[in-house]
């Protein structure tokens, strides 16, 4: 019996070409090998590979979601892809037993779509915001989850040739939700395993200026794409109220009213509101799409 056969994506920006070949080195080091790798430059130039990984060079910047797929495309051309790691270009691999552990998780549970790795910093610390769940005081307690991170996770193949890639509209934010919630609706199951460690710098998701706007259009359109209309205004209403709280720059909560308003003004592709026996399967694994 062959084992499950892993491809790894990576998309970069060309501005990390150290971090980068630290993580495609600690790539080439786990004990089990991945069958292919593919790095996406995103709207800029290639940089220097190793010889046994591929490179896709973007002309224009289509976001986490275009980058990763096309990163995705490529990866189905070969043909003999089973997992699909995708991991941050300034990660890094620090256990050599990574994709091993992820092979043994996914022979174990053919019901299993999402992995969710854990992502922690030099030292060791889990940022909550990094914990896929509401209960996030300790980042080691791991089990099924609603929604996944970006930083570093294994999607089934064929889970994806199911419920279809990312959704490129989104650019960025929200886009693992966005996938997750499709999994789940169709039947498969999100994991999140501490154990799976991608290391990462400590950062603040405020880095980025079109961060609020971002945050704010897609969660409307998160909404507006997938929960039952009777849930719509409840979870808008629900996170209009925690940002309201949570913010403490006048400017980001203009930029995030702004957003909200493109969300709703905007399309967001076709509307396919989850199951409510999936409402309910959110809600027993402690997440209902409310919050």
């Amino acid at each position: 019996m062959r084992h499950l056969r892993v491809g790894v994506a990576v998309l970069t920006m060309g501005n990390r070409p150290a971090e980068l070949a630290d993580l495609l080195d600690s790539v080439a080091e786990q004990d089990t090998p991945a069958a292919r790798v593919v790095v996406v430059a995103n709207g800029a130039p290639l940089p220097p590979l190793p010889e046994a990984v591929t490179g896709v060079e973007l002309a224009e910047n289509l976001g986490i979601a275009g980058g990763r797929n096309a990163a995705l495309a490529r990866l189905r051309e070969f043909g003999d892809i089973d997992i699909v790691v995708d991991l941050d270009d300034d990660g890094l691999l620090i256990s050599t037993d990574v994709f091993t552990r992820l092979v043994h998780l996914y022979e174990a549970d053919p019901g299993l779509g999402i992995v969710s790795f854990r992502i922690a910093d030099e030292r060791g610390r889990t940022q909550r915001r990094h914990v896929p769940r509401l209960r996030a005081g300790d980042p080691m307690r791991g089990g099924l989850v609603t929604t996944f991170l970006g930083g570093g996770h294994g999607l089934s193949m064929p889970m994806l040739q199911q419920i279809g890639g990312w959704p490129e509209p989104f650019f960025y934010a929200h886009e693992e939700t966005d996938l997750a919630w499709r999994a789940l609706d169709a039947g498969w199951k999100v994991l999140y395993e501490p154990q799976l460690v991608l290391q990462h710098p400590w950062t603040s998701p405020t880095r980025h200026a079109v961060y609020f706007r971002m945050v704010a259009r897609n969660r409307v359109w998160l909404a507006k794409r997938h929960l039952p209309a009777l849930l719509v205004p409840l979870y808008l209403g629900v996170w209009t109220v925690l940002t309201v709280v949570r913010t403490r720059s006048l400017t980001g909560l203009r930029a995030w009213a702004a957003g909200f308003a493109e969300g709703l003004r905007e399309s967001c592709g076709p509307r396919r509101p989850m199951r409510w026996t999936t409402v309910w399967r959110m809600t027993r694994l402690g997440r209902p799409p409310v919050v």
